[in-house]
């Protein structure tokens, strides 16, 4: 049996504050392991010069290189498409149904939960674990989910130092050829040069 954590996102790129939160979580609520699983269709937000789920996936595997803790899941790569949470945490729970899921989130997705697809169904194959951020107090988020799922286990809760880093501005960045050093990881750093991606 392994305590198994899932940081799903865009990933486009990964950066620090990608991996600082998969940490927190690992230590904060002693996860076994936490893997970073991108989706295969970025979101509309995220698209632009978006190199394609492969790559981003080649990118989180740099990513999380020499951290035995984090691992990745290429399930939503592989399936294609648009994902559903609740088909990639069924799918996980088939594979080794003696793990226990826990299922990280930012704040602001807790908050919009309700609107998922099966949210009930996610609720039930994994807990519920919220990275504490501005503007989506943990009093808010206990809140709307038990109106919502009255009786669906409460949400744990871990704390997440702030970090103003996101991928649309490393992007940006890249772009204006400014450097990403310490805003992302060396490797990845090197290989968003080498394969000019983002350009």
């Amino acid at each position: 049996m392994a305590r198994v954590g899932i940081l799903g996102g865009s990933f486009n790129p990964p950066h620090l504050a990608h991996l600082v939160c998969a940490s927190e979580a690992a230590a904060q609520l002693d996860l076994d392991r936490v893997l970073l699983t991108p989706v295969a269709a970025a979101p509309h937000k995220d698209a632009e010069g978006d190199p394609g789920p492969r790559e981003r996936l080649e990118l989180c595997q740099l990513a999380i290189s020499g951290d035995e803790r984090l691992g990745l899941c290429d399930l939503e790569v592989v399936r294609g498409g648009s994902s559903y949470t609740v088909d990639t945490l069924k799918e996980l729970h088939a594979r080794a149904p003696e793990d226990h899921l826990t299922f990280i989130v930012g704040g602001d997705i807790a908050l919009g939960l309700p609107s998922w697809h099966e949210p009930e169904a996610v609720l039930g194959l994994a807990r519920l674990a919220v990275a504490e951020r501005s503007g989506a107090g943990r009093a808010d988020v206990e809140a709307r989910l038990r109106e919502h799922f009255p009786d669906a286990p409460p949400p744990v809760f871990f704390d997440m130092p702030r970090l103003d880093i996101s991928s649309s501005q490393i992007r940006r960045r890249v772009v204006a050829g400014r450097p990403i050093r310490y805003l992302v990881p060396d490797l990845v750093a090197e290989r968003i040069a080498r394969g000019k991606l983002y350009r």
